[in-house]
């Protein structure tokens, strides 16, 4: 599996926020913590290949939401927020190397963390940087290739992905007051602790589940549901509405 990631910023804390007041973050102990996490991400067999650095693009380091990525194909987003739309040429530059690309194209809308993949369903949140026309650009063009899309309404956080994710075979761990318990089936819901209502990104890769160091009751509810996990601390990225599933595009 290869890992696409892009560096630091040194604009980092002129971050695009929505839900979180806005704190001081320590510039360079962030790029430590991501260094740290693309070490993780090689020591579950990734190949890590890094993005040209955009310095200026204050949040170039959260590369998922520049893309959808399967096996058939690459879609590069049109991110809500306006000031990330530069992400997105290196990125669909880096994908067309490997795959078709095709993008979503204004008036659409669509953040790759509003994306979550389970099985031949594209769940895609509903939130203030996905509107209706991009969920309807992104179905149309996985429609070929035989993917449904199911949207989600989602309330009190930035992206679906930062309400849950998906640990395989079965699980979802989730946060049941920003997403309805009933929306992923007969999957298992595992949900975060009542005091850790971010804790539901995580990242799975070969059997590993990657969690924030920052939210160890959750982790200790999934080691309980039999996952096997591994902490990574990535406290700094958090004050920019970050999490692990943020930093990278994982290509199969």
């Amino acid at each position: 599996m290869v890992a696409l990631v892009r560096e630091v910023s040194p604009q980092l804390a002129r971050c695009e926020l929505t839900h979180l007041e806005r704190v001081a973050i320590d510039v360079q102990r962030a790029v430590g913590q991501h260094r740290a996490y693309t070490q993780a991400l090689q020591s579950l067999g990734c190949t890590v290949e890094w993005l040209p650095p955009l310095p200026h693009c204050a949040d170039g380091v959260f590369v998922e939401d520049t893309a959808v990525v399967l096996p058939e194909i690459a879609v590069v987003t049109r991110p809500g927020a306006s000031s990330r739309r530069a992400e997105t040429p290196s990125v669909a530059a880096a994908l067309a190397r490997r795959a078709p690309v095709s993008p979503i194209v204004a008036p659409g809308c669509l953040d790759g963390g509003d994306v979550l993949h389970i099985g031949r369903t594209l769940h895609v949140g509903a939130s203030h940087r996905t509107n209706e026309a991009g969920i309807t650009q992104l179905a149309a063009l996985l429609l070929p290739y035989g993917y449904r899309i199911a949207t989600v309404p989602l309330a009190g956080c930035l992206h679906l992905k930062s309400a849950c994710s998906f640990i395989p075979p079965d699980i979802v761990l989730v946060n049941l007051s920003w997403v309805d318990r009933t929306t992923f089936g007969e999957l298992r819901p595992i949900a975060v602790d009542e005091r850790e209502p971010h804790a539901a990104n995580t990242l799975t890769i070969d059997g590993t589940t990657l969690v924030s160091a920052a939210y160890p009751h959750t982790r200790r509810r999934l080691e309980a549901a039999g996952v096997r996990t591994r902490a990574v601390d990535v406290s700094e990225l958090h004050k920019a509405e970050g999490g692990l599933t943020c930093m990278s595009l994982l290509l199969a």
